[in-house]
């Protein structure tokens, strides 16, 4: 990675709390890479390391030719394929591979305009099972991201279109991943049950004050914010729960450490 895109990654880590996500990926790897140290290859994997050199060099090159995004995309990728490298495949420390590219993918801070636009189906998508739990209760109509409740209106906006939490499921999912030692087909078969679990807490989320509020009893300010927290915590739960469950891949060529 290049210095002006680690200037740039710097930048975005620092810019604000929705970022946090991000810097919980990186912490990860972190945490990934002191825990299996003392397995790390002392002759690199030759192929991923060619990818990670090719990567850096593509970086580097399309710097300023392509958005800051798609560019800090390449470098990230490029720092997943120079871990894996290093990272043991087979034996008792073994690390499953699409795990650490999904982490170091997550890991790329967002432009501040992305649950804006990528959030934009999922504001949708969201609106729309939300009038689909809330119509047995209430009068609900829905276009775009707007609920009409009842004759009020109820906007599904950017904070609310799930992308945050989706980030933050994506995190979780790697991390137990990672742990349970999940190979790439396994991972790829348990992320549709992490996605619906993310989809649900977001309705939950946006659905629960507004039925709340059309009962009569609008939620305070402080349970509002605990059901805001509250709600990430269960899908986060969830997710681990469906990345770990069951036996924990087996172990080759040595005793786990």
């Amino acid at each position: 990675m290049c210095i002006r895109d680690r200037v740039w990654l710097a930048r975005r880590l620092a810019h604000g709390p929705g970022d946090a996500p991000g810097l919980l990926a990186l912490a990860t790897l972190a945490v990934l890479v002191l825990r299996r140290r003392h397995a790390l290859l002392a002759s690199p994997r030759l192929a991923w390391l060619l990818l990670a050199l090719a990567g850096t060099v593509l970086a580097t090159a399309t710097r300023g030719a392509l958005p800051a995004l798609l560019s800090g995309l390449i470098s990230m990728l490029a720092l997943a394929c120079g871990l894996l490298a290093f990272l043991p495949a087979h034996g008792a420390q073994r690390v499953p591979a699409l795990p650490v590219v999904g982490l170091a993918v997550l890991a790329l801070p967002r432009l501040s305009s992305l649950p804006c636009h990528a959030g934009e189906p999922l504001r949708r998508l969201t609106a729309e099972a939300g009038r689909w739990l809330l119509a047995p209760f209430f009068t609900v109509l829905r276009e775009g991201g707007t609920l009409l409740v009842d004759g009020r209106m109820v906007i599904v906006d950017a904070p609310c279109s799930g992308v945050p939490m989706a980030w933050l499921g994506g995190v979780t999912a790697c991390a137990a991943a990672l742990w349970a030692r999940r190979d790439g087909r396994d991972f790829l078969a348990r992320l549709p049950l992490a996605g619906l679990l993310v989809l649900l807490g977001e309705v939950l989320r946006n659905s629960l004050p507004v039925a709340a509020e059309g009962a009569g009893h609008a939620l305070a300010p402080w349970a509002h914010q605990a059901l805001g927290l509250l709600l990430p915590a269960l899908v986060c739960g969830g997710v681990a729960c469906a990345m770990a469950h069951g036996r924990r891949a087996p172990l080759h060529g040595g005793r786990h450490a």
